[in-house]
């Protein structure tokens, strides 16, 4: 028996007397990580929902239903309260952002499951001692940026780690979909996030953060018990691509070769999936085809992204809709509506991207397609509430899509590329290069919104827009490599069996 398997799965190996297939174990993984990354969004939404309560400024005196909105809270509560919440935004973010790159690295040399379950483990501590700044009294802001910072770092293991896991076992046909729909755990964490951080408000906003922490720590212990990371730590042999073959479990395998690496692997079982290749570095990860510019794309398509993320619920309080402002525990209930297009998105991104075999002209497509609709949302969102849901739900599908795409289809496309030679052991390196970059612009955004808040939120908005538009703009060189190679090719062949190109650098699939 392989010395990595989880002990959940031993356990319920002991209690069956047989072991699951490989559909099963894929399921199972979707379902875990799918999990994790929801724990993981979740704790990120408290700080959106309790903005307005920990600084009513300027719109006291509109929205005073709650009990804890009249007085605010110290250091927050002040003029100059949305610019230091827009500190905490970019300590978090930064510091995951630094986290990320290290994670990335760290994700391909120990093990995933082990690494993933200390990262929600911390995470869900310094969430929670966040929130513990409200029944403690705590009234210096070095507390809450140095708490937000801790969280930050811990936070970055999570999505380096889950798409590694995911690369691990599935291969790269309709990969778009797949992922896409997986992908969904993002506005699910971020709508059940604002639902419990909104849910608890009335008993204190400290409660908000608290709950969220302890979930994700919950979470930690299903990942140890029952995850899976790689397919030899359950005795399943790993194909050319990095995704499960369907061997049977603790079988010999003879002649299983790697075409890319030309390997022969004898016995599965003596290959540890967690200790198996070297991981390659950060500079040589940068120079495969397509990991810079959808790496900067990224950057700017989070900054968008991650703006709605923790502003979109206090824009909503200091917003008119209908003639009337929203409660805080009204528009953060609203502000999920956001989430709920972008789990569309996601999945239409994927879709599209797989039918057409274009990454570069979904994501570029949809970041353009997201200007309009931002600035339709700011000023016909207030003429009523139905026209705010619709709008919104419009420009979360279109901003979500290609956050979502990149993450996740894109960064396992050139996590595992040709370029590597077989060296799986990427997978984690390449997504820590994309997202972490994408990561510094979700750390400007917010920061720029503190600051650009104060004075209107039509230069909030004129700021996202450019920022949408440079994403698709980064993307360009891609988009018409991917124009020439279709041009080049009748429209009936089969995308999937041909080989990626030097001006190409996505994979397709290769069986």
């Amino acid at each position: 028996m392989n010395r990595t398997t989880p002990p959940g799965i031993l356990l319920i190996r002991t209690l069956r007397g047989k072991d699951w297939n490989l559909q099963t174990y894929r399921y199972i993984v979707l379902l875990i990580t799918f999990i994790a990354y929801t724990c993981y969004h979740a704790t990120r939404k408290p700080t959106g929902i309790v903005k307005s309560v920990l600084c009513p400024y300027p719109n006291t005196k509109k929205i005073s239903n709650s009990k804890f909105i009249s007085k605010g809270w110290r250091p927050f509560d002040g003029p100059e309260g949305t610019s230091k919440l827009g500190e905490i935004d970019v300590a978090f973010l930064a510091c995951y952002a630094i986290g990320m790159y290290i994670a990335g690295h760290l994700g391909d040399t120990l093990d995933l499951r082990l690494f993933l379950t200390i990262g929600m483990m911390g995470s869900g501590f310094f969430v929670g001692l966040f929130g513990m700044g409200y029944f403690w009294n705590v009234h210096e802001f070095w507390f809450y940026l140095l708490m937000q910072m801790m969280a930050g770092m811990f936070q970055a293991t999570g999505w380096p780690s889950v798409v590694a896991v995911i690369g691990n076992w599935f291969g790269k046909r309709k990969r778009g979909l797949i992922m896409g729909i997986w992908n969904a755990h993002t506005s699910v964490g971020n709508i059940s996030g604002s639902l419990l951080a909104a849910s608890v408000l009335d008993y204190g906003w400290g409660w908000s953060f608290i709950v969220p922490g302890v979930l994700i720590v919950f979470g930690g212990v299903i990942v140890y018990l029952f995850l899976a990371a790689y397919p030899e730590d359950v005795g399943f042999d790993c194909n050319i691509d990095g995704a499960a073959s369907d061997l049977m479990p603790n079988t010999i395998v003879d002649d299983c070769v790697d075409e890319e690496a030309q390997v022969v692997t004898k016995d599965v079982g003596s290959r540890k999936g967690s200790v198996r290749s070297k991981s390659i570095g950060l500079v040589d990860a940068c120079m495969i085809p397509g990991v810079i510019p959808f790496a900067l794309c990224l950057f700017f398509a989070k900054l968008v992204a991650y703006t709605f993320l923790y502003w979109l619920p206090f824009y909503l309080t200091q917003t008119e809709i209908g003639g009337e402002y929203l409660s805080v525990k009204s528009a953060g209930n609203l502000s999920t509506l956001f989430d709920v297009g972008g789990i569309v998105g996601g999945i239409l991104a994927g879709y599209i991207s797989d039918k057409l075999s274009a990454r570069a002209i979904t994501a570029a497509s949809f970041m353009y397609a997201a200007i309009p609709c931002m600035f339709l949302y700011r000023f016909y969102g207030s003429v009523s509430m139905s026209a705010n849901i619709a709008l919104m739900m419009v420009t979360g599908l279109f901003v979500n899509g290609p956050y979502a795409l990149i993450t996740t289809a894109v960064s396992a496309d050139l996590g595992t590329h040709r370029s590597l030679r077989g060296d799986s052991r990427a997978l984690a390196t390449v997504t820590a290069i994309i997202d972490g970059t994408g990561s510094v612009g979700a750390a400007l955004g917010p920061l720029l919104t503190g600051f650009i808040s104060t004075r209107g939120w039509d230069g909030v908005f004129i700021m996202l827009t450019l920022g949408a538009f440079i994403a698709g703009l980064l993307l360009s060189r891609l988009v018409i490599a991917e124009i020439a190679e279709k041009a080049s090719k009748p429209l009936s062949s089969e995308p999937q069996n041909s080989g990626a190109s030097a001006s190409q650098p996505l994979l397709h699939e290769e069986r």
